[in-house]
């Protein structure tokens, strides 16, 4: 309330002394005092105006200081500017009205924090002040004429001194107020205190008038004292200092530009534009100057970046991406040598004195050059920050190191990089568009994040092309990079090892889809979306077809159920003859045994088995392979089947895979073949191989030792069927047929070939693994392959025992024909030294017990060791990692016979 009340009795003072100086004007300009109507004011002064007039102007006046007055005219900020212009160029004052655009368009690019928000309401103010200053001499005039409450009206606030009043009230009070003396002005201006544009009088004692407070009173300088004062600053100034501003405007200008001037040269010491010490400059300039040249330095940084890389343009390490990084430089400097252009011309106009008109004047001075350079300072310090960062790099890196500078918060830097980015990407966005949409790889620079490399057609896809991560700028995602490795190798598989030209048909589509087009240019930076949606299309397109050729084309599935149904025992009719044939001529020493007949033997078992009605194809690609052999090596160890998988299809059965598919089956074919002699055993040991006339004619001991000896051979036999039958069908069903299944979904379901080839490797992985034939489990296989032999040696035992067995039945019943005889010939075959019927009966017996003491002891040890064996086999299964592994445990062992055995022991 306080601070309210002292307000308004300033404003009652204020048209106190409005009133006081407007009669006082209308007082001395009447000649004929007695017409006007007088009043004394409340400090004594006389004045024309009522006490209702005065309350008037006080209410008035308040009015006025308390509105919110706003224009009448529609807020068109761009219609504003255009009127302005056109007001400026219809004066005459073309130059002007230039300025003022240039001047505007940066004042209308500005935006965000820190900006003019409302910009339509400055230009309104200017407009207003403009005009305001060009009808102020009219207002006054008017205001003198018409009095205090005209002036009011007329749209401008009152006067607080009126040129007229002045003129008069200096006639009538002569010599008695103080005029400030010239060297007062100049004190003033030194000091800091005053206007430039006018000077300050000081009306003491004027009790005549009524003027006892004082007031300050604004008027002219006709006597030109502020124009004498700036001049003999000037000179002063110039005889301060060894050289003129505008000299050190120009050689900054040149410093600007990478040349040395007059004054402002280059000191590789310092490494900096600098003035000589002995010029003798304000401390303030020579600071200045410096602050100047910085521009200059950047520049000739950047201009010597720009040299260096188009001097040795050719070499690798610059490429096509540094190329047009020296490009979008060269055109910043292009624009900067515009600015330079008019600056120079500026330059060239004298630095006029402090006047009314040197806001306006078109000169240059040190400030306004620190004015004009502002931006291009910005952007100079961003091009050589870049060169620095970019000097080692090349390509994708490069664009990548420029990419994370533009990660900035002010608008100019942000524009400025997309607009230096967009340029520096286009040869590396063009590459990704060929690479794409043609599979084509253009980068003879080695800028590209996809590098390739000559392979064989069955190594393109896995070794052909692959990422060069340093290369990977980082606006691009690894995940995309790896969709765009992808689609590209797609559409080279597809033109090399397919030789299908349909992918061009997808391409097209995917870019139509994309909404962009197949021919150059169509990409650039900034324009990550289109980029991700032209390689998704592409990809989804270009994967579905080649997909569609591999399993139509190139019937990989087929393929695939070939390699099953053969190389993993899968066919079992084949199989079962074909080891039937093949059985005797393997037995042989490796060395004697023809590859050529085993593949007649092969064609005999594909005509005599199902497999006769299988694809042509495919029955040509199965042949007979003889692994590489030792001294020693029986057919058994050297015999496998291949598959020929030829191109494209090789992309997936490598050599490598090819390998592992080899071992599998040589595991499958070992066990196979404890099988077929176990089955062939049995065959031996059939019930009625020995005939009740032959053991009933036996002596007891050796009917009993038989009996013994056949029995230890026939449990001994079951125990190895169990185990054998047991570890066979986990094998081909648990493991071949349940992987099939898994393997068979994932091909439904792959839609690209890297999906078809992680199936396959995980499908390949799962066999290797559950078959006990992995890293982890080679001391279960080990053990397995030792009881397999231990198997084989049994059925060499047990052929050997009923060998035995048939040959003392027949010599036995032979004795028993020829004991009628009277005497036996010499010359007979039966009566050989070492025969058992040379020795007689005793002798036969005596023979037969030793032998079948014999392979009972025979069949004991291998018994042990079998058991042995086995329990440490099925002892190591609870131990492995993999989880099927225990089905067979179970299988094997799903009495614990084998566990309360080892306990028991």
């Amino acid at each position: 309330m306080e601070e309210d009340q002292r307000v308004l009795d300033l404003v009652k003072e204020l048209v106190h002394r409005l009133l006081s100086t407007n009669s006082s004007s209308v007082t001395t300009s009447n000649s004929n005092p007695s017409m006007s109507t007088s009043s004394t004011g409340a400090n004594g002064t006389t004045s024309i105006y009522s006490h209702h007039q005065h309350q008037q102007a006080l209410k008035y006046a308040i009015r006025i200081l308390s509105s919110r007055m706003t224009p009448s005219i529609a807020a068109d900020e761009t219609a504003m500017a255009e009127s302005i212009k056109r007001h400026l160029a219809t004066q005459g004052k073309s130059s002007d009205a230039l300025t003022f655009a240039d001047l505007y368009s940066k004042f209308a690019s500005k935006t965000g924090p820190g900006s003019v928000k409302n910009k339509w309401a400055v230009l309104y103010l200017l407009k207003v002040i403009s005009e305001d200053r060009k009808n102020q001499k009219v207002r006054s005039d008017s205001r003198a004429a018409t009095g205090f409450f005209a002036s009011t009206v007329s749209g401008g606030l009152p006067a607080l001194f009126d040129p007229q009043t002045s003129d008069n009230f200096r006639a009538s009070s002569n010599n008695s107020r103080p005029v400030l003396h010239q060297e007062k002005v100049e004190r003033g201006l030194s000091d800091g205190v005053g206007n430039v544009n006018s000077r300050v009088a000081l009306h003491r004692g004027t009790s005549e008038k009524g003027w006892d407070g004082g007031v300050f009173i604004l008027a002219k300088d006709p006597e030109n004292i502020r124009d004498m004062a700036y001049r003999e600053y000037a000179n002063l100034l110039r005889e301060e200092n060894d050289v003129t501003e505008e000299v050190l405007v120009r050689d900054v200008l040149y410093a600007c530009q990478g040349i040395d001037g007059k004054f402002v040269k280059f000191d590789r010491n310092v490494d900096a534009y600098v003035l000589p010490e002995t010029l003798k400059v304000p401390r303030a300039t020579r600071m200045m100057v410096q602050k100047l040249c910085e521009l200059g330095w950047l520049f000739s940084k950047v201009k010597g970046y720009i040299s260096e890389s188009m001097a040795r343009f050719p070499a690798e390490d610059v490429g096509t991406v540094g190329q047009a990084f020296c490009a979008a430089l060269q055109d910043e400097l292009s624009e900067y040598y515009k600015l330079l252009a008019v600056l120079e011309s500026q330059s060239m106009n004298p630095i006029p004195l402090v006047s009314e008109t040197a806001s306006s004047g078109n000169y240059l001075s040190l400030r306004r050059l620190s004015v004009w350079f502002a931006e291009p300072m910005v952007k100079m310090r961003l091009m050589a920050l870049l060169v620095d960062s970019c000097k080692v790099l090349r390509g994708g890196a490069m664009a990548g190191a420029i990419h994370m500078n533009a990660r900035h918060g002010d608008p100019l830097v942000h524009d400025f990089m997309r607009r230096l980015l967009r340029r520096v990407c286009s040869p590396l966005f063009e590459m990704v568009r060929s690479w794409v949409l043609e599979g084509e790889l253009e980068d003879i620079f080695a800028e590209f994040f996809v590098v390739g490399q000559p392979v064989k057609a069955e190594s393109l896809w896995r070794e052909g092309y692959h990422l060069h991560d340093g290369m990977l700028p980082s606006f691009i995602s690894q995940s995309l990079a790896q969709r765009i490795l992808r689609t590209g190798k797609s559409i080279n598989f597809l033109r090399v090892c397919c030789e299908d030209c349909g992918w061009a048909d997808a391409a097209t589509e995917a870019a139509a889809a994309a909404g962009t087009t197949t021919t150059r240019g169509g990409l650039g930076y900034g324009e990550t979306d289109a980029l991700e949606s032209l390689v998704t299309e592409a990809a989804k397109r270009i994967d579905k077809h080649l997909m569609d050729v591999m399993y139509k084309r190139y019937k990989f599935k087929e393929h695939c159920l070939a390699i099953k149904r053969y190389l993993l025992l899968g066919q079992g009719d084949f199989v079962q003859y074909l080891m039937d044939i093949v059985g005797p001529e393997l037995s042989e020493p490796a060395n004697t045994i023809s590859s050529f007949k085993l593949a007649g033997l092969l064609e005999s078992a594909i005509r005599s088995s199902n497999a006769q009605y299988d694809d042509p194809d495919i029955l040509d690609r199965l042949r007979v392979k003889m692994m590489a052999h030792n001294s020693g090596d029986r057919g058994w160890d050297v015999f496998s089947l291949e598959y020929d998988a030829r191109v494209p299809l090789n992309t997936v059965f490598t050599e490598s895979v090819m390998s592992r598919y080899l071992r599998i089956f040589n595991f499958l074919w070992k066990l196979r073949r404890v099988e077929h002699a176990l089955i062939g055993a049995w065959k031996t040991m059939k019930p009625n191989s020995i005939t009740s006339h032959f053991f009933s004619k036996l002596q007891h001991p050796v009917k009993l030792l038989l009996l013994l000896t056949s029995r230890r051979c026939q449990v001994l036999w079951d125990d190895m069927n169990h185990f054998v039958t047991n570890l066979q069908y986990y094998i081909m069903f648990e493991v071949l047929e349940v992987s099939w299944s898994d393997f068979s979904n994932e091909m439904e379901v792959a839609k690209d070939l890297d999906d078809l080839l992680a199936a396959h490797e995980k499908y390949l992985h799962s066999i290797v693994e559950k078959s006990l034939l992995g890293e982890r489990s080679q001391t279960l296989y080990r053990t397995l392959f030792i009881l397999f032999d231990l198997i084989l040696r049994f059925r060499s035992q047990a052929d050997r025992l009923y060998e035995g067995i048939h040959e003392l039945q027949a010599r036995t019943v032979e004795s028993l024909r020829e004991k009628s005889k009277s005497r036996i010939h010499s010359n007979d075959k039966a009566s050989k030294a070492g025969s058992w019927l040379s020795e007689g009966r005793k002798a036969l017996m005596q023979r037969a017990t030793e032998f079948l003491q014999n392979m009972e002891q025979e069949l004991d040890a291998t018994g042990k060791e079998y058991s042995s064996l086995l329990e440490e086999f099925i002892s190591q299964l609870p131990v492995q990692q993999h989880i099927d592994l225990k089905f067979l445990l179970f299988r094997l062992d799903f009495n614990e016979f084998y566990r309360q055995t080892r306990l028991n022991t």
